[in-house]
């Protein structure tokens, strides 16, 4: 269904738009408790900096592993199934938080948060060319900018409601435990940690309802773009042969690398100030809202006044001078351009992946995967800026994000026309 024309297709097309903006808000609900996470566990399990990053790491690297596997299984299943499997596989790794939270067992935390990771890589692996190819390639932006919004909605309300439950005492219990005995401190420690056991409980609920409900929902499985559209696909034999494509893996692993510094790490930043983790705690809240500022810019511009390459080339820019401005301030404007990069990254995956995956017909499944796989660019940077933090300082790390941006300015600009027809 490339169009929404008649009264029945533009009902079905609003169907389809409804539960593709469900999932999405799903995505953003579960990614961004990650921000919320990091501090929380770092408190409840006594972790270094860099020990805290590794829930970033367990659960973006599932993307780069289970990336390929569910893009055979979609060509199985289709793209309705697939995404009702990813629910499901979703589920297991939320209940892993309970015995996780009552051992107080980091490893079995890691281990929940990388099966979310594969159950997401089910979803974004489907649902991702899904709302591409469900009309215009050239108006996709749109409808991804549109799902974004669904999913940083739901990432502020996380930040909120996980804030509130873990963070909301921080600065007092922090104080506390260096007085306590081991057995009192241990005690607290215990407590804290089984504050998820309840909202991980009612996570696991909503996400088998809404996999059994997808499942048995009217949501059509749409084949992808055909052939003609691509750059004569059939002759090609291999994934590889897209220059364009590979390019755009490598921008997207970029991409969600500062992405997820920028989100992820504020808060962390912000205490490293010596601002207190109650004001800090809504901090990710701040970059999300720059994001959604960003979405609907998108909705409104694109693709009627601004192409979806020009949309990455301004993103790009504004991200290279936000990173200058983030190390050479200080206090709360420096933490205020950390958040205001939520603005820079936000039309970036609405506008690589129709970049990326425009014209590959066949392959498209299979490119989706690589662009999926490219994820782990929240996996790998965070950790990276966790390690170089210990060594220079919170504040310096960020020159990491510096190189990213300008790699995607160049995607912008040239990359993405490279071995494509008609670029």
């Amino acid at each position: 269904m490339t169009k929404a024309s008649s009264p029945e297709e533009k009902k079905q097309y609003l169907i389809s738009i409804t539960i593709i903006g469900i999932l999405f808000f799903i995505f953003g609900f579960v990614t961004w408790t990650n921000g919320t996470l990091i501090p929380y566990l770092k408190i409840a399990c006594q972790l270094t900096d860099f020990q805290s990053y590794l829930i970033l790491t367990a659960f973006f690297i599932a993307y780069t592993i289970m990336a390929i596997p569910a893009s055979f299984i979609l060509k199985v299943t289709g793209y309705k199934k697939g995404m009702s499997l990813g629910l499901l596989v979703m589920a297991v790794g939320a209940i892993l938080f309970i015995p996780a939270a009552n051992a107080r067992n980091y490893n079995l935390f890691l281990t929940a948060q990388f099966i979310i990771g594969c159950g997401l890589a089910f979803l974004q692996t489907a649902s991702n060319p899904y709302a591409t190819i469900l009309g215009p390639i050239e108006s996709a932006a749109m409808r991804i900018s549109i799902m974004g919004i669904c999913n940083k909605v739901a990432g502020i309300l996380a930040g909120l409601i996980f804030g509130y439950i873990a963070l909301s005492d921080a600065d007092v219990l922090e104080a506390s435990l260096k007085t306590m005995d081991e057995v009192t401190r241990n005690m607290t420690l215990d407590e804290l940690a089984g504050r998820m056991v309840m909202p991980y409980s009612i996570i696991t609920g909503v996400l088998i309802f809404l996999g059994v409900a997808v499942l048995f929902s009217s949501l059509p499985d749409i084949k992808d773009e055909d052939d003609s559209t691509s750059i004569k696909s059939s002759e090609k034999t291999s994934v590889l042969q897209f220059p364009y494509l590979i390019l755009g893996v490598v921008a997207l692993f970029l991409y969600v690398g500062v992405e997820v510094i920028s989100g992820d790490t504020i808060i962390s930043y912000g205490k490293s100030l010596g601002i207190e983790l109650s004001i800090a705690r809504y901090f990710t809240q701040g970059t999300l809202a720059c994001m959604l500022i960003g979405y609907v810019v998108g909705i409104t511009m694109i693709p009627k006044f601004l192409s979806q390459s020009t949309a990455l080339k301004l993103c790009a820019i504004l991200g290279v001078i936000l990173t200058i401005a983030t190390v050479i301030t200080s206090g709360y404007v420096s933490v205020a351009c950390v958040a205001l990069l939520g603005l820079a990254n936000s039309l970036m995956w609405p506008a690589m992946w129709p970049l990326a995956i425009g014209g590959l017909g066949k392959f498209t499944k299979i490119g989706s995967a690589l662009m999926v796989m490219a994820i782990a660019g929240g996996a790998v940077l965070p950790l990276v800026y966790g390690k170089i933090s210990e060594s220079i300082g919170t504040q310096q790390a960020y020159w990491i994000m510096l190189p990213c941006y300008l790699f995607i300015l160049y995607f912008a600009v040239k990359g993405h026309t490279i071995g494509k027809a008609n670029a």
